[in-house]
């Protein structure tokens, strides 16, 4: 039997967050509260900015009263040269993690992996359902590429990199080889009894916006090695200044609130200079 105490509240509130946390004083925090949808961020960047920049800092906040062992920020390879909101404001979420543990006694690391099959948000059961109901599959993009791994995997490695962590590293989970969307979405078609571009056609309409045709889990120059874990490599932590970090991200708060998409952007750009947004 595992105790559970539930707490419903949203970390873009501090208050009623920090209550949860000195409530229940966890030994280990896994952060994994973030907005996902890549084309809504970039048409409402003041709610990813509010909800994966301040809420990290909220939470960070929160965490360093509190002193837990560890605290992992759960990341995405969107965060590395970033095209969209959702990538940039997962940077500079790591990069509030990697300032965090200065001057703290808690280890604070984040884990950097690409997408999970079957989790929210995932293409396989939009595409399961299409081929159901015998609709084309919807595909952005021929050439387009994602990496995958499973539920059960990802957690796994979340876990042992959490632990392995000294503080101020990002994991890198070895996702293997990038798979072509539309050669999966022709496998699935095939699974499920049905002839690619004869029973079920494929449709490409094209990248959405701040999406990448190929993403990446590091970025060259960041200095990745390996771990004691075939599957786990780490970016060590870097030297960071968490007080001009936090300045710029007060900044980027203010714009933020000004609903500027322009603005936001410019912000968002001067805290993570690899930011190129996207034009489609």
């Amino acid at each position: 039997f595992i105790p559970i105490s539930s707490y419903l509240v949203n970390i873009r509130d501090q208050e009623p967050l920090r209550r949860a946390l000195l409530d229940f004083k966890p030994d280990v925090i896994f952060h994994a509260a973030a907005l996902k949808h890549v084309p809504m961020q970039e048409m409402n960047p003041w709610e990813a900015v509010l909800t994966n920049v301040q809420g990290t800092r909220n939470l960070i906040s929160a965490a360093r009263e509190i002193a837990p062992e560890r605290f992992v920020l759960v990341s995405s390879d969107k965060a590395v040269r970033p095209s969209s909101v959702m990538g940039a404001t997962k940077r500079v979420a790591e990069m509030l993690v990697e300032c965090a543990g200065d001057g703290a006694d808690s280890r604070f690391v984040s884990v950097r992996f690409g997408n999970v099959l079957g989790s929210s948000g995932s293409v396989i059961p939009l595409f399961m359902e299409q081929i159901k109901n015998r609709l084309p599959i919807t595909v952005t993009h021929p050439d387009i590429t994602r990496y995958f791994m499973s539920v059960s995997e990802a957690a796994q490695l979340i876990l042992q990199a959490g632990a392995m962590g000294e503080g101020g590293e990002v994991f890198v989970l070895d996702m293997g080889k990038p798979v072509r969307i539309a050669d999966m979405a022709r496998d699935l078609i095939r699974l499920n009894g049905f002839e690619p571009d004869k029973d079920v056609s494929i449709r490409f309409i094209g990248l959405r916006p701040g999406e990448k045709l190929h993403e990446e889990l590091i970025t060259e120059g960041e200095g990745v090695v390996s771990t004691q874990h075939d599957k786990i490599r780490v970016i060590r932590g870097r030297h960071c200044d968490f007080t001009s970090v936090n300045g710029h991200v007060d900044d980027l708060i203010k714009a933020a609130r000004t609903f500027d998409i322009r603005l936001i952007k410019q912000k968002l750009k001067e805290i993570v200079p690899e930011y190129m947004p996207s034009e489609n």
